[in-house]
């Protein structure tokens, strides 16, 4: 049985790595801003679905714009372009190739960390959730009706195959990332986000103001990608369904 003193000193550890981690990304949006500033570019970071890591090395194709290759902290920069949406692809050996929507307003780009996913058994089912800076914590949730129920609280699933929550992140930005072997088609699935930092903290930032993305990765392409809502309400996003092996949005 853990001690006081123990749960005590593995929650400042925590508390410790989690607040190093946030500072880290922070320093990192900062970082972005004052070279754009300086030298009238815009950055996008790449990060990898599973382990958070930057992902170098790749190859982006930014529509009208040009070609570029991620650097060792994951960035691809580029010219400074007008408020719009610019369309890029991403390549990299080992990774599933995606099409990145880069939305520009106000001369700042809304959203520029994209999570890429590493390639998956064909009948894998993936889902990845980023945010920003605030709420801290946010959480993903997977439940197949009358079964199972992924989560932090439940992180793997053995009963329906395997299934995992592979990354649960608590300091901002995610990635926090579901993966299940293989979907039943006549199952109803659901998977939501729930602002778990309200719970610890009831004056944290509202989950709509939070910028959350859902990508869904599957048959090795992703399929779909979602935007929370800035209308919603509460501290729970329910995202999709997944009936008859088809995706809904909710």
């Amino acid at each position: 049985m853990r001690t006081l003193k123990a749960v005590l000193a593995l929650s400042l550890i925590t508390t410790f790595f989690n607040t190093s981690a946030q500072h880290l990304k922070m320093d990192q949006i900062m970082e972005d801003v004052f070279q754009e500033q300086d030298q009238n570019i815009f950055t996008i970071r790449l990060f990898d679905a599973l382990t958070g890591d930057p992902v170098p090395d790749a190859f982006v194709i930014i529509e009208n714009i040009g070609s570029y290759s991620s650097d060792s902290a994951g960035r691809v920069m580029f010219p400074r372009q007008p408020d719009g949406l610019l369309k890029a692809i991403f390549k990299k050996t080992g990774y599933i190739s995606t099409l990145i929507n880069i939305d520009v307003a106000a001369e700042t780009i809304l959203r520029n960390r994209y999570l890429v996913s590493p390639i998956m058994d064909i009948d894998q089912f993936r889902v990845v959730l980023s945010w920003d800076q605030q709420p801290e914590d946010l959480d993903a949730h997977f439940v197949k009706a009358n079964s199972y129920h992924i989560s932090f609280r439940n992180t793997r699933v053995l009963n329906d195959g395997t299934g995992q929550l592979d990354r649960d992140d608590m300091d901002g930005f995610g990635p926090e990332t579901i993966t299940v072997s293989q979907l039943s088609s006549d199952k109803e699935y659901t998977f939501s986000v729930n602002n778990y930092s309200a719970k610890i903290n009831p004056s944290s930032n509202s989950l709509a103001s939070s910028k959350a993305t859902v990508w869904v990765y599957t048959n090795n392409k992703l399929l779909n990608t979602f935007y929370i809502p800035t209308t919603i309400s509460g501290d729970t996003w329910t995202v999709f369904k997944v009936i008859q092996g088809v995706v809904v949005p909710q």
